[in-house]
C-alpha cells in the first residue's frame, strides 16, 4: 500500500472514530435501549429514552433548539432561568405535570409541589426531591427547604440534577447515581471546581456533566449590558472546568462536558 495513501486512510480512520465517540458521548444505555441526553441552555436538560421526553428547567431565552414536547418537567427554583413560564408553555401539553418547589405556584398554579425528601411516581417515573441550598451566605440566596434538587429514574437509571446548592448533608447521603449534574457557583464560593468535584466523589456517579457554571451567561442573557464579574482567583469560566476535570482525575467517574451555552442573539 502507497504510504502516503496509508497515512491518509488512517488519519480517515481516526477522525471517524473520534466522530463516532462524540456521536454517543450524550447517550447512556437504559434497560431497554439508549437514553439520550441533550444539554440545553444553563441548567436546561432534556432526556429521552423511548418514547419517553423529560425536560429539566426549560428556559426559553434562546428558543429552546431541540427541545421536545415534555411527558414530564421538573422544575428545581423559581427564579426565571429554572421557572420559565414561556418555556412550559412551549414544552408541555394538555395532560403533562409539572413538578416543582412550593413557591413555584406563585408562577405555574398547577403544578405538583414536591418537598425535600419527599419521593413521588408522575408519568410512569419515580421522583425524589433533594434539598438544594446554600450554607455560604451572600446573594443570590438559596434557603433550605425553599429549592429542589431531583433524583429522577428513567430506563433504569438514576438521574441527579442537582438545581443550586452547596455539597449539603442530604447531597452527600446520596447513593446509586448513575448520572450526575453538578453546578459550579464560583463567584460567592459556592461549588467552586474543588467544591464540586469534591462533591461529585462523594456521590460516586457513573457519569457526571457540569452545568449552571456561567452565571455572568444567564444575566448577559436578560441584560446584554451586564458587565461580567471576575471570578475568584481570576480564573476564566474555561479554567474553572479544566480545575474541576484535574480534581476528578483517578476518581474512575467520566467527566463529559454539554454544550450548555448557546451563543446569544
Amino acid at each position: 500500500m502507497n504510504k502516503q495513501f496509508s497515512k491518509v486512510l488512517t488519519s480517515l480512520l481516526m477522525v471517524c472514530s473520534a466522530n463516532s465517540v462524540l456521536a454517543q458521548s450524550n447517550t447512556v444505555s437504559g434497560t431497554d435501549g439508549p437514553i439520550t441526553i441533550t444539554p440545553l441552555i444553563h441548567s436546561s436538560v432534556q432526556l429521552e429514552y423511548g418514547d419517553t421526553v423529560v425536560q429539566i428547567d426549560p428556559w426559553n431565552r434562546v428558543g429552546l433548539q431541540g427541545a421536545k414536547l415534555a411527558d414530564l418537567i421538573l422544575i428545581t427554583d423559581n427564579v426565571g432561568h429554572h421557572q420559565d413560564v414561556a418555556a412550559i408553555e412551549k414544552l408541555s401539553g394538555p395532560q403533562t405535570p409539572v413538578v416543582m418547589m412550593a413557591d413555584g405556584r406563585e408562577k405555574w398554579p398547577d403544578g405538583i409541589v414536591i418537598a425535600n425528601g419527599e419521593m413521588i411516581r408522575v408519568a410512569g417515573l419515580t421522583v425524589e426531591a433533594v434539598a438544594a441550598y446554600d450554607i455560604i451566605p451572600g446573594e443570590p440566596s438559596h434557603l433550605k427547604g425553599q429549592a429542589n434538587g431531583y433524583v429522577l429514574t428513567l430506563g433504569g437509571k438514576r438521574f441527579y440534577f442537582a438545581g443550586v446548592t452547596e455539597c449539603v448533608d442530604e447531597v452527600k447521603a446520596l447513593k446509586n447515581i448513575d448520572v450526575a449534574f453538578m453546578p459550579l457557583n464560583v463567584p460567592l464560593g459556592r461549588m467552586t471546581p474543588a467544591a464540586s468535584a469534591q462533591c461529585t466523589k462523594i456521590i460516586s456517579p457513573d457519569v457526571v456533566y457540569l452545568y449552571h457554571y456561567d452565571q455572568d451567561y444567564a444575566r448577559r442573557a436578560l441584560n446584554p449590558d451586564y458587565a461580567d464579574t471576575e471570578l475568584p482567583g481570576g480564573i476564566s469560566i474555561a479554567q474553572s472546568l479544566d480545575l474541576f476535570d484535574e480534581e476528578m482525575q483517578g476518581s474512575g467517574i467520566e467527566v463529559r462536558r454539554g454544550d450548555f451555552y448557546p451563543p446569544l442573539d
